[in-house]
């Protein structure tokens, strides 16, 4: 394994697979898929070596189960796929939540919907970041643009899902996950004991049983729980991650996140050295939605134009985001074809050039 600061040239389902053994993961629990095949097939090979379980299940409705068993008894563990693969998994998810489990889900997302292809898209966004099971629950939702982020950001994850009790997404596509880059490495996060103490599955030895649920029967009880919830999603939104790229004295902000916001970056670099006042804002955090911060550039007398790799899915958040003080517009450009930052030279100046 990879020591403390060494830098390696690697896939990016390669730094989410390594980066989830870094922040301590014990149990993987997987199926195939393209495009995120490499996740399962490193972690196969990788993560018993540092005393972890890797687990071939037979089918991702069964993997996304596992994880509910594995969280109630406090291991650090994670699931991945690719989009239809996460549809099967989302009722799993949906309990996750209910009953306040910490799990980390991949999603290397493909085309759809349907069967689709196996090339980029940004066609679950909704799923993600709605809740694409049943009842009131969220996912947190963080999205890699670099492999570098892939690495960094699936450690926080593992962080997150403790902190809140709660499953976190990481949602990438095939773009970010087949690329390779060079990443920097961390070492092996040591296994804390103490981790989920108070509420963890353990043998109930000397103290009251534990009960781990999603089920409340009794008048009100479910009114509650769904109160308690929502409490903690309302923290979660005190912080969200964004990066702002040339926004200060932009005239137009492209809003892009994920390897689309990367590409739309070289964009934007392009069309500064031509003149052009255009600034980027790539949410990390897609749920919560960094609405605030997008709120405070729009109070700033900015125009907006949302692009994504789909028929245009964020843009609802974005146009929540700044409905007070202007609206967005949108590019979609179509899952099933792969952009190049000059695919977005002519919407962003037809937008810099509207009302």
């Amino acid at each position: 394994m990879a020591k403390n600061g060494e830098k390696l040239f690697i896939k990016g389902n390669e730094a989410i697979s390594r980066g989830a053994i870094a922040a301590g993961l014990k149990c993987y629990f997987g199926y195939p898929i393209t495009p995120q095949n490499d996740i399962p097939e490193y972690m196969s090979a990788e993560l018993p070596k540092v005393g972890g379980e890797f687990v071939q299940a037979e089918s991702e409705v069964a993997a996304a189960n596992m994880l509910i068993g594995a969280a109630a008894a406090g291991s650090r563990c994670m699931t991945s796929s690719s989009s239809p693969g996460v549809s099967l998994k989302q009722e799993a998810i949906s309990y996750l939540a209910g009953s306040q489990l910490p799990a980390v889900i991949v999603n290397m997302t493909r085309g759809g919907p349907g069967l689709g292809d196996i090339g980029p898209s940004q066609g679950d966004y909704f799923q993600a970041t709605k809740g694409g099971g049943h009842g009131d629950y969220r996912t947190l939702v963080l999205a890699p643009g670099t492999c570098q982020e892939c690495y960094d950001l699936v450690i926080e994850a593992f962080d997150l899902a403790f902190k809140y009790r709660n499953p976190v997404m990481i949602l990438g596509d095939a773009i970010v996950g087949q690329m390779k880059e060079p990443v920097i490495t961390r070492e092996i996060k040591e296994h804390d004991a103490a981790e989920g103490t108070g509420w963890r599955i353990e043998g109930a030895k000397d103290r009251d049983h534990r009960i781990i649920k999603s089920l409340f029967l009794t008048e009100g009880s479910l009114a509650e729980h769904n109160l308690s919830l929502q409490a903690k999603y309302d923290d979660m939104a005190k912080n969200t991650k964004q990066e702002l790229f040339e926004t200060e004295d932009a005239e137009l902000i492209v809003v892009a996140y994920g390897s689309i916001g990367r590409i739309v970056k070289s964009t934007v670099r392009k069309l500064r050295a031509q003149g052009h006042k255009v600034g980027l804002f790539r949410p990390i955090t897609l749920y919560p939605f960094p609405s605030e911060e997008l709120n405070k550039l729009a109070k700033q007398g900015k125009k907006f134009l949302t692009i994504e790799h789909n028929l245009g899915q964020m843009v609802e958040d974005v146009r929540l985001s700044i409905r007070t003080v202007t609206d967005s517009d949108f590019f979609g450009f179509m899952p099933g074809n792969l952009p190049t930052p000059d695919d977005f030279e002519e919407p962003i100046l037809k937008s810099l050039g509207g009302k």
